[in-house]
């Protein structure tokens, strides 16, 4: 695999604009280094893969706050791996990754939409339908919305690994649904 290399100030203020390629330019380059360095602060690679993962959150929505005056954009949003791995690790309760918690769970979600949106005798939506309603609600916002694991726990107040439990068996029941 060849490296390519990325104008990350250039990328920062794409993904600033809302483009997502900008982003995935940007994971492309720098993942796996960001994983390394998540893995010399926390010491396990599960875990640094997830603060890697709420790092690019983090990256995205943060993007149009970096300020190439005050430094290379390399150093930013490694500054951001860094920080997000020593807060995992101070925090001792990994579903507690999230910025902030919306009093109503349920409003934060779009997922209920495109899943509505679905025909109604569509095979996935009869699967889905299928499903428990809170791992549904789950396994949406993974799908959907795209929030990790840790962001979902946090967002429903229940523990991560009953949250990655609940989207690892639902996606398991969609498979065995959809045949």
């Amino acid at each position: 695999m060849v490296a390519v290399s990325v104008d990350l100030k250039d990328a920062l203020a794409r993904c600033a604009g809302g483009d997502k390629a900008a982003l995935r330019m940007i994971y492309d380059s720098e993942c796996a280094s960001m994983i390394g360095v998540a893995v010399r602060i926390v010491k396990r690679r599960e875990l640094a893969e997830e603060v890697v993962q709420e790092a690019f959150v983090k990256i995205w929505r943060n993007a149009h706050r970096y300020d190439p005056g005050l430094g290379p954009a390399k150093a930013w949003i490694y500054a951001i791996v860094r920080n997000q791995a020593i807060n995992t690790l101070r925090s001792g309760r990994r579903e507690d990754l999230v910025d902030e918690v919306p009093e109503d769970a349920g409003a934060a979600v779009e997922a209920y939409a495109a899943a509505e949106r679905l025909p109604e005798g569509q095979a996935l939506r009869r699967c889905l339908e299928g499903l428990e309603a809170r791992r549904r609600t789950s396994l949406l916002m993974a799908y959907v919305d795209g929030f990790s694991h840790g962001e979902i726990a946090g967002r429903l107040g229940l523990p991560l690994g009953t949250v990655k439990a609940w989207i690892r068996r639902s996606l398991l029941a969609l498979r065995e649904c959809m045949g």
